[in-house]
């Protein structure tokens, strides 16, 4: 996992198009959430995130979904588990081509990983698997609670 300035990316939106780092950055402040649609810790995960981007104050950043999984899969995950996140897909590649080629820059070896980017394209924090303390740090930067108290999490669970 890297640190320091944040890799610029060219990907695929699931939307359609391409989208860059830089562009997104334009907007401000972005957190990159790198995941598999495979991964338990992802699917433990992700739903939280759209929690906080869903009652995110105007000025918080905004969440990003970078799935290492083709288009036809990350939308299966997304209407399973009530995802509606922006989604870029990080290309497993072909014959000739990088395979995960913003994976790799961003040195991810376990998903979910975590990436605060700032506008200037610094990484300000970066956190793998589930930590239920940085999941409230990131509520309080966004003013959302994150959790209720019925919701039933684990304190930390790997990647």
């Amino acid at each position: 996992m890297i640190s320091g300035a944040a890799p610029e990316f060219d990907l695929p939106a699931l939307a359609g198009g391409r989208q860059t780092l830089r562009g997104l950055l334009a907007e401000g402040p972005v957190l990159l959430v790198f995941f598999k649609v495979s991964c338990p810790t992802c699917q433990l995960t992700l739903p939280f995130l759209e929690r906080l981007q869903r009652g995110r104050e105007a000025d918080a950043p905004r969440i990003v979904a970078i799935s290492q999984d083709d288009a036809a899969a990350t939308v299966n995950f997304n209407r399973r588990y009530g995802i509606s996140l922006p989604a870029l897909l990080d290309p497993a590649g072909g014959i000739g081509s990088a395979r995960y080629p913003a994976s790799n820059a961003y040195r991810i070896t376990n998903v979910p990983t975590l990436f605060m980017v700032e506008p200037d394209g610094r990484i300000s924090l970066s956190v793998t698997g589930f930590d239920k303390a940085e999941m409230e740090r990131l509520g309080m930067r966004f003013g959302v609670d994150v959790f209720t108290a019925a919701d039933r999490v684990p304190v930390f669970q790997p990647g």
